[in-house]
């Protein structure tokens, strides 16, 4: 059962590091449930649950980074509502579209609902740049945070 329980916490971290990426994957909350699985296993014996509780903190950072971030580039450009409405559903379209639809669809949405908004290219443009550069950083954020997080497991499984 040992086993078992190791291979679905590996698992749960591999996912979880390809949930950085994808959006349809929560990564940092996967990595850490696939820590926490670890070091119930072990009996909190080489996983301390200090270790547990700084990588639970981690994962709340990534997951505000994630967040944050793609608004304040929004808000910098002082995109609208709609814009912003626009790169959650390019976000979402982007996870059936594909890498390149992940990467982009959210300017997409961005731009368009901003160009809805003020029929002004040039400014559904530069807002959806902007709201897509903020989300390109928080991703970004979001994935070392994430690599902190295992390369804490790991530290932790290889020092005791």
């Amino acid at each position: 059962m040992g086993t078992l329980l190791w291979i679905v916490a590996v698992v749960m971290i591999v996912a979880g590091l390809a949930g950085t990426i994808l959006p349809a994957l929560p990564g940092a909350a996967l990595v850490f449930a696939g820590i926490l699985l670890a070091a119930w296993i072990d009996d909190f014996a080489r996983i301390s649950g200090f270790t547990v509780l700084v990588c639970g903190l981690l994962m709340m950072v990534a997951w505000g980074a994630d967040y944050v971030s793609a608004m304040l580039g929004a808000r910098r450009a002082g995109a609208s509502r709609l814009a912003i409405a626009g790169a959650a559903i390019g976000t979402v379209a982007g996870v059936f579209t594909g890498f390149v639809g992940l990467l982009f669809m959210p300017l997409v949405g961005a731009a368009v609902g901003e160009w809805l908004a003020d029929r002004n290219a040039a400014r559904a443009a530069h807002v959806g740049i902007s709201t897509w550069v903020g989300l390109l950083v928080g991703t970004v954020a979001k994935v070392a945070i994430t690599f902190v997080m295992v390369g804490l497991f790991v530290l932790a499984l290889l020092v005791r």
